[in-house]
């Protein structure tokens, strides 16, 4: 198998801590060079996983021992540097959200589609089996006809100087937290939702939102209540309610890759927890696209559709 050469736009902690030890660890996946401003920090982490170090974005895109680029930045500067990968001629995994703004979105989603090149966000829980596993008990009828839809994913408060805190790089809850319980509905509502309404707020001497909620609706009436913040007792779940019962999922959008995953399913006839197997969302995530690299895969529609959903909810807020 011909390994898929990955370069890595930037040192960011999520690169450090979690994709380049997926990334090390892939079959068919080379870590082929990282580049960062500061040219000692990106030979430090390059030498950690036998890497090339490279001093700058723009010089890494023009190596041609390079055939895809992880882009680890700030979210404000996905959609530049995503942009320049593509007309570089890279397949780009990018983290979410892929670009502050629907427009942006399908911009790049355009490009990389005329460009025959992957584009793929970051979103990883989507590739742990145990949404699948979720969806099919609601697909068999264990919970009767789905009546509503809760998600939450909040977190604990950042240091001060992190920056998620800083609007003009792209911080804030909605962006940050917000992505999971969004996709979340989309995953098991498909996509014909709409905003209901939403809120945002700022915490005490914050430029950007720490918390939010949002409702959304189906055209079957199945409403889907959202939560999100970075300021809060940690939480991470989603249930999925019916007329015959209710199933939630704990742990749901960043589980530990030993964890194996239960989900609580309550019925009238009782209670039941169903354990199933332990998944690496991160390693799943990473070879799902080193293999639409090889095999040419599509940009998924999703991605654009939650960007739409995005703005909504911040439209929705500011009115």
């Amino acid at each position: 198998m011909t390994p898929v050469r990955i370069g890595v736009l930037g040192c960011a902690d999520i690169a450090r801590r979690r994709m380049l030890p997926a990334m090390a660890a892939t079959e068919g996946v080379e870590i082929a060079a990282i580049a960062g401003r500061d040219a000692a920090r990106a030979r430090e982490l390059a030498g950690q996983f036998g890497a090339r170090p490279v001093h700058g974005y723009a010089e890494l895109l023009d190596r041609d021992d390079v055939d895809a680029v992880y882009v680890p930045l700030p979210a404000a500067l996905h959609e530049a540097w995503t942009e320049a990968a593509l007309h570089a001629g890279k397949h780009v995994l990018a983290e979410k959200p892929l670009t502050t703004g629907p427009a942006g979105t399908g911009r790049l989603m355009t490009l990389a589609e005329q460009s025959g090149r992957v584009l793929m966000e970051n979103v990883m829980f989507v590739h742990h089996p145990q949404h699948a596993a979720v969806g099919k008990l609601v697909a068999d009828g264990v919970i009767g006809e789905v009546r509503a839809f809760h998600a939450a994913f909040a977190i604990p408060a950042l240091p001060e100087d992190n920056i998620r805190h800083r609007a003009d790089l792209g911080g804030g809850a909605l962006w940050d937290t917000g992505v999971y319980p969004v996709r979340a509905a989309l995953y098991h509502l498909g996509d014909s939702l709409r905003v209901v309404g939403a809120t945002l707020a700022r915490g005490p001497g914050r430029t950007v939102e720490t918390a939010g909620a949002a409702l959304l609706r189906s055209p079957e009436g199945v409403s889907a209540q959202l939560t999100f913040g970075l300021d809060h007792a940690y939480r991470s779940s989603y249930e999925i309610w019916g007329s015959e019962g209710r199933v939630t999922v704990d742990r749901a959008f960043t589980p530990p890759a030993d964890l194996a995953p239960q989900v609580l399913l309550e019925r009238r006839s009782g209670t039941e927890r169903i354990v199933l197997p332990a998944a690496d969302q991160v390693a799943r995530t990473v070879a799902a696209f080193a293999e639409a690299v090889r095999t040419g895969g599509r940009p998924d529609p999703v991605c654009m559709r939650q960007a739409e959903l995005l703005q909504e909810v911040r439209e929705r807020a500011a009115a």
